[in-house]
């Protein structure tokens, strides 16, 4: 009997998972699975739960936001043999699980896991740490985790906008080098981000076009700060617009790329705080992780000695 563990937050989003656990477990075991469940009690838990005890089953299912995935892809990156991850969203965002194609319907999710089907994804390092699919510095990057839980569960997405706009005559700029692809640029900056989405907080486009979660590289993209209020204006009116050729932005595509500040820079790892650095090295771990998902890269069917591809 194969087994899996599947360790779910509690709390992410408005708690729905509570409504779907029973529904989720069945799925689970009507499917072959022996099912052992763990509610996450603390930040870092997931990363704990999994990096001590993946090794004893053959899939690993977490549900909640972008923190308890990251937690959950950092403790499968440090593990010697590569266990497959099942992933059910419940935050309030779900940039990743949208880019995969993973439905929002959590039993539907479960359903989609218990299909087989696997897609490989890069997974970027940041230094000696791991994220998901996003780091970024700057203006709002703290939006994310510094929302309480209980704003998040009543408002959803818009909770996010009001808490950014309390920080929006507050944005202060970082003076960054940034070297990619033997290019470098140096500047003053608001906001910087290195990312594997097609949605950033939500927000579609933001990335570019023709993003792939297993091309093994990244996009990057930086905003300029503004010299005045006009300037300001043009480009919050140019980032609606998407129009990432603006000469406010650097928009760029790179397997590698490095950041050094004078001062620190507060950095955001797929929503969490990822810590205060001056010298910053991001680098795509090219297809580095096999997530369940119905869509995108190099298709494996777990468990089955054949594999296909698909586009």
């Amino acid at each position: 009997m194969k087994k899996l563990l599947f360790v779910f937050n509690p709390q992410s989003g408005k708690g729905q998972i509570r409504q779907h656990l029973t529904a989720i477990i069945d799925i689970f075991t009507k499917n072959g699975y022996e099912v052992t469940a763990h509610p996450t009690q603390a930040k870092d838990d997931a990363y704990e739960k999994i990096y001590s005890r993946c090794d004893d089953f053959d899939v690993v299912v977490c549900s909640g936001g972008d923190g308890t995935l990251n937690e959950s892809i950092k403790a499968l990156m440090k593990k010697e043999r590569r266990i497959p991850l099942g992933y059910i969203p419940s935050g309030t965002m779900n940039d990743f699980a949208s880019s995969l194609g993973i439905p929002k319907d959590m039993t539907e999710a479960a359903e989609k896991i218990v299909d087989g089907q696997l897609v490989t994804v890069d997974i970027g390092s940041f230094n000696d740490e791991y994220f998901t699919y996003i780091a970024a510095f700057g203006a709002f990057t703290d939006v994310s985790y510094e929302t309480p839980q209980q704003m998040k569960n009543m408002f959803g997405s818009l909770a996010y906008i009001m808490e950014g706009m309390k920080r929006l005559n507050t944005a202060k700029s970082y003076h960054v080098t940034v070297t990619y692809d033997g290019i470098t640029v140096e500047d003053d900056f608001i906001f910087g981000m290195v990312s594997n989405s097609t949605s950033v907080g939500g927000i579609k486009g933001l990335s570019g076009n023709g993003v792939l979660l297993d091309d093994g590289v990244f996009e990057g993209f930086l905003i300029k700060m503004p010299k005045s209020l006009s300037e300001f204006q043009i480009t919050i009116n140019a980032l609606l617009k998407r129009e990432l050729d603006s000469k406010y932005f650097v928009s760029f595509k790179a397997s590698k790329v490095e950041f050094h500040s004078d001062n620190d820079l507060p950095w955001t790892l797929d929503g969490e705080f990822g810590g205060n650095c001056r010298n910053v090295t991001v680098t795509n771990i090219h297809k580095a992780a096999d997530i369940f998902a119905p869509q995108l890269g190099t298709v494996k069917v777990l468990f089955e000695d054949e594999q296909v591809s698909e586009e």
